[in-house]
C-alpha cells in the first residue's frame, strides 16, 4: 500500500509568533510588543499571553465606553459610578498580575532564548 507524501513549503507555514486572529487591536499590539521583547515558546506561556491579550481587548472596550459615558451615569436615583469602572479596574489588575506570573515585569528585556527567570531583587526583597 503506497502513501502519498506532500512537500510543504516552509514559507507557507503560519508564523507561530503572529497574534491569533481572535484578538482585536489592543490585544494584537500587546501580543506583538511582548514577542518583540521576550521569547515565549511553551504552550502554557502562549495560553497565558492569549488570555492577557484578550483582557487587553476587553479593557479597550471598557475604556471606550467609559470615555463616551463619563465616570458617572445619571439614574432615577441620581448620579452613580459607571458600572464598568469595577470591570475596568479588575481587568487592569488581572493583566498586571498575569504579566507578573509570566515574569515579564521585573527583568529588562533580553535577547537570550526563553522567559526571564524569577531571580533578582524585586518588591523590596534581596535575593
Amino acid at each position: 500500500m503506497a502513501s502519498n507524501l506532500t512537500v510543504i513549503d516552509p514559507a507557507s507555514k503560519p508564523n507561530p509568533l503572529a497574534p491569533p486572529a481572535s484578538l482585536n487591536e489592543a490585544g494584537r499590539k500587546l501580543w506583538e510588543a511582548i514577542h518583540r521583547d521576550y521569547v515565549i515558546e511553551d504552550s502554557g506561556g502562549h495560553q497565558m499571553l492569549l488570555r492577557i491579550c484578550e483582557a487587553a481587548d476587553s479593557l479597550a472596550t471598557y475604556d471606550q465606553q467609559i470615555g463616551r459615558d463619563g465616570p458617572t451615569i445619571r439614574t432615577a436615583a441620581g448620579l452613580k459610578e459607571h458600572p464598568l469602572l469595577k470591570h475596568q479596574l479588575a481587568t487592569r489588575s488581572f493583566i498586571v498580575r498575569s504579566l507578573l506570573r509570566l515574569n515579564l515585569d521585573v527583568v529588562a528585556p533580553r535577547t537570550e532564548l526563553g522567559r526571564p527567570s524569577g531571580g533578582g531583587a524585586y518588591r523590596g526583597e534581596d535575593r
